[in-house]
């Protein structure tokens, strides 16, 4: 099935801070759900140094019309001056995982009943 739906990466500087911002996303209904991916090793340019640090990935899904409030919810509350915020969108997937997402990031599955 073609998909409006579409993932959101970010990094954060801790387990914890990730954690919060996948329960924050899920919570406010931008996002249907988010996975957490253990630490990972960064190297990037940063004020002019190259700096490397241990960071842990989110991936959120989402729909393309909710990433606009998804992104601005990010830029509010991660705690990293610049994040990293990048969508890739879902070509292709099963048909009712991605009504389930669409569900979730509108009204959610207890407006249908």
């Amino acid at each position: 099935m073609r998909s409006p739906v579409t993932t959101v990466l970010t990094t954060v500087d801790s387990a914890d801070g990730a954690t919060a911002l996948a329960r924050g996303a899920v919570a406010e209904r931008l996002a249907a759900c988010a996975q957490i991916s253990s630490p990972v090793t960064s190297v990037y340019r940063w004020q002019g140094a190259v700096e490397t640090a241990q960071e842990w990935q989110v991936l959120f899904k989402t729909t393309v019309d909710r990433y606009p409030l998804l992104e601005a919810w990010l830029l509010a509350e991660h705690p990293y001056d610049t994040p990293e915020i990048i969508a890739t969108p879902v070509v292709l997937g099963s048909a009712d995982y991605l009504t389930w997402v669409a569900a979730e990031v509108t009204d959610g599955p207890e407006a249908a009943q």
